[in-house]
């Protein structure tokens, strides 16, 4: 039997679950997830694979209008990442379809490849209106319209089943144990930054960075210590709370995320650092890896 294998793009707009649905298929969290639009920066890729077949996802960041440097590279990093790919999956979110979402929709259709157009969170609308919205949607020139709920499940084997009938034959292109290409040190940073999005909530807003400033490992533990980056001198204060409680908790939720995945003893040292506009000053966007010049 020939073996199947293939990059898939996920694409949409910022929120609509890219994320959660690409960790579902591989079945680890590859990909930070937070109910905070453009939570993901960079491309992203999950590597899911099986009884003669591999898919190669490739998490992107939402596409939007950029407002900072940061957001002009998102959206580079997002389109770049539909260069040579298999088969793209298009998502949208069933309870907040607009005006955006058919403009990524009816561009994306214009890429000559195979097409999922995913419809994710179907179990936060009522049947009627799910049904009035893939009614509207009908007409998309998709291989198939698919709805599902990537976190609760609904609808994903039939999802999988078809992004595999998009796969051409080809190598196996990572070995089967391997879940992602991103190196240790940066899953660190981007769980930092998850349980950091999670636990301000809107009190700080996109303005959070983490570098990791030293990573050593030996046999029974991996030493960690990270700068988280906010723009200003109050950002400092909320994020590292009344007494350190707040920054206690970051280091403590990212610490238990990052022993399961390691599986090894984590010890994590975090500091918090202003740094003015950030995400408008190249040379700390290359410092936390998001040049332009790798896209």
């Amino acid at each position: 039997m020939p073996f199947h294998s293939g990059f898939i793009a996920v694409v949409g707009r910022p929120n609509v679950g890219k994320s959660t649905l690409m960790n579902a298929f591989v079945g680890e969290k590859v990909a930070i997830v937070s109910n905070r639009p453009q939570t993901t920066r960079n491309r992203i890729m999950g590597i899911a694979t099986g009884d003669q077949w591999q898919m190669v996802f490739l998490d992107t960041p939402g596409l939007h209008m950029p407002r900072t440097k940061l957001g002009e590279y998102m959206v580079k990093s997002a389109r770049s990442a539909l260069e040579g790919v298999d088969a793209l999956a298009v998502m949208v979110d069933a309870a907040a379809t607009g005006p955006q979402d058919r403009t990524i929709i009816e561009e994306m259709a214009e890429i000559p490849v195979k097409k999922a157009l995913v419809v994710n969170k179907v179990d936060l609308v009522s049947h009627v209106a799910l049904m009035a919205l893939l009614n509207t949607l009908h007409e998309a020139r998709y291989e198939e319209i698919v709805p599902v709920s990537a976190t609760r499940g609904d609808n994903m084997d039939r999802l999988k089943a078809l992004l595999k009938s998009f796969l051409p034959e080809g190598p196996m292109y990572f070995p089967e144990d391997m879940i992602t290409d991103q190196p240790e040190r940066q899953i660190a940073a981007e769980l930092i930054r998850e349980k950091a999005l999670r636990l301000l909530m809107d009190e700080v807003p996109h303005g959070i960075g983490v570098a990791i400033e030293e990573y050593k490992e030996s046999a029974k533990l991996v030493s960690i210590r990270a700068e988280i980056f906010c723009e200003r001198e109050s950002h400092k204060r909320i994020i590292i709370g009344k007494n350190g409680e707040m920054i206690k908790k970051i280091g403590s939720y990212a610490r238990e995320d990052l022993e399961k995945f390691l599986e090894c003893k984590i010890y994590l040292d975090l500091w918090v650092k202003v740094k003015r506009e950030w995400r408008d000053k190249q040379s700390v966007l290359s410092n936390l890896g998001y040049n332009e010049k790798e896209l």
